[in-house]
């Protein structure tokens, strides 16, 4: 992603939008492929030169900004690594203990032989002992590997990484579901839970649905802190389809300001996206302890989006007993006292009973402790064994 000092955007009114690319720009595609090319034949190269043939590039000119941005996201991509038999600071702890047990060091002579004593107990050439003495200093490290994408994929990037900047700034995002198959709606439910947002849904699935994403602190008070989530979560988004988004920002100068974007939006392509899948490492663990639990109750991922009436549960497990009886848990990320108790007044509201929450102390976005939990719900630090889950199944 970018820096905030590279996010540039467009103000019309209430609304704000980022500055994109033309995917078709013969300019900037030229630029962008110049760019590519500076840092693939800098690979096994010190960091500082590549630094400096990209300078040189850039110049001083007008779109300076943009071509900051475009090389930020390309160093992304690049692995610069110390890769010495013995690290740079055995090397100055020497030297530098060396010359204290003979200090002052006066003369040339003197200093080259302690170099000359040192490079001897390392078992290097005095001159590699010198040249390796500050190989650990960014500018010094070398460039090892590249991911190096097309140019194309380069602007894509630029585009998707300037949404994002924006977005560092939200408080608050809704998002509008379109009538789709449960699939659809698992998909985009699903990352929304990888990403420990915090998160209420409305609707059905035969209207489609609204949800409110915020953060823990904004339960409680208007924050810019939950925004760089948000920013994460949007490539999750656009892989989605039947979705549109409205993020409040924060204006820099005060007040808000609204970014709105549809699944279909062209200018953001998901084509070339490959998002990374969050582990959620209490269901995880879960699932490895299941499988060494001796009970009738079986343990499957779930598929189903439940309704709720107004609104929805998507379950991360389905257990079911030997007599077909059917009980669904969801391990929450992020939550509150207050989320976890709306969340448990629309199962009431529901009607549904079956289910068991599963919450993290360590994920508790507040510091109040809840108090008076009902049975099916269970509280751990950081795992859960199938030993408890089946404690909690004993009370239906």
């Amino acid at each position: 992603m970018l820096t905030a000092d590279l996010a540039i955007s467009r103000r019309r009114g209430k609304r704000i939008e980022p500055h994109y690319i033309a995917p078709t720009d013969k300019n900037y595609l030229q630029i962008a492929s110049d760019l590519i090319a500076i840092v693939a034949q800098n690979v096994n190269a010190r960091r500082g030169e590549l630094d400096e043939a990209l300078q040189d590039y850039v110049g001083t000119g007008t779109d300076y900004k943009i071509l900051r941005g475009l090389i930020k996201l390309l160093l992304d991509r690049c692995v610069f690594e110390t890769s010495l038999a013995i690290e740079p600071t055995e090397i100055r702890q020497k030297l530098f203990t060396s010359a204290r047990a003979s200090h002052p060091v006066t003369s040339t002579q003197s200093r080259e032989q302690i170099i000359n004593e040192v490079a001897a107990q390392l078992q290097i050439a005095a001159d590699e002992l010198i040249e390796h003495l500050y190989a650990d200093l960014p500018a010094n490290q070398r460039l090892m590997d590249f991911d190096e994408p097309a140019a194309e994929e380069l602007i894509d990037a630029y585009n998707l990484a300037q949404a994002q900047a924006l977005l560092y700034r939200s408080v608050e995002m809704r998002l509008w579901i379109e009538p789709q198959d449960a699939a659809g709606y698992r998909q985009l439910f699903e990352a929304i839970k990888a990403h420990r947002l915090i998160h209420s849904i409305s609707g059905t699935a035969a209207r489609g649905y609204a949800v409110k994403l915020t953060g823990p602190v904004a339960m409680f008070h208007r924050s810019q802190k939950y925004g760089i989530q948000m920013a994460v979560f949007l490539p999750s988004l656009l892989l989605c389809t039947g979705w549109q988004m409205r993020a409040e920002i924060e204006s820099k100068f005060g007040g808000t300001l609204f970014y709105e974007l549809a699944g279909d939006d062209t200018r953001l392509s998901s084509n070339r996206l490959q998002v990374p899948m969050f582990e959620n490492q209490i269901a995880e663990k879960l699932k490895a302890s299941w499988a060494k639990a001796a009970s009738d109750w079986q343990l499957a991922q779930c598929r189903e989006v439940i309704d709720l009436g107004e609104s929805a549960f998507v379950p991360d497990f389905v257990l079911t007993s030997g007599d077909g009886r059917k009980i669904y848990l969801e391990v929450l990320g992020f939550w509150t006292p207050r989320y976890l108790k709306e969340r448990l007044e629309e199962f009431e509201r529901g009607r549904f009973t079956n289910f068991i929450l599963i919450i993290s102390e360590d994920l508790r976005g507040s510091r109040d402790a809840p108090t008076n939990l009902p049975a099916n719900v269970l509280m751990c630090k950081t795992s859960v064994s199938a030993k408890d889950v089946l404690g909690v199944l004993q009370s239906f």
